[in-house]
């Protein structure tokens, strides 16, 4: 049994090793991956072996870019990706909040300017004035 856990660590040694000086998993990555997975799960739902083939695309590069050691290209790479991931995780995360809040709030846009406003359920009419543009108008809550 002792040998069992020495042999563990060995291994543990060899694989921090192995992965010095590579990048590992970074945001990019992760998408890669899990993009990897869903197009394994709609081919199989659908009974597309294409689709599962192609899912081998995005898992490879995931696993070239976890084990590659040119740091500052792969840097590069998850930041031109996280330029353009943010702004729709942003969008999702408003989204999952305004599901979250429906019941106490209501959500109106601005007819000016566009901006997004939350108003209390259940007080009826109102009036409603953009703390941007200071427009108003009346609507039902």
């Amino acid at each position: 049994m002792k040998d069992g856990g020495k042999k563990e660590v060995l291994d543990l040694d060899r694989f921090k090793k192995f992965m010095e000086g590579r990048t590992g998993v970074d945001h990019l990555s992760l998408a890669l991956f899990i993009l990897s997975i869903v197009l394994v799960v709609i081919g199989s739902l659908f009974r597309w072996s294409i689709l599962r083939f192609i899912s081998l695309v995005p898992l490879v590069w995931c696993y070239y870019r976890a084990l590659s050691k040119n740091k500052i290209k792969r840097h590069q790479e998850n930041i031109l990706f996280l330029k353009y991931w943010y702004p729709i995780q942003t969008r999702l995360m408003n989204r999952y909040r305004q599901l979250k809040a429906r019941r106490a709030y209501r959500y109106f846009k601005c007819k000016e300017c566009g901006q997004q406003l939350r108003v209390p359920r259940k007080k009826g009419k109102i009036e409603i004035t953009c703390p941007k543009c200071r427009h108003t108008f009346i609507k039902r809550t």
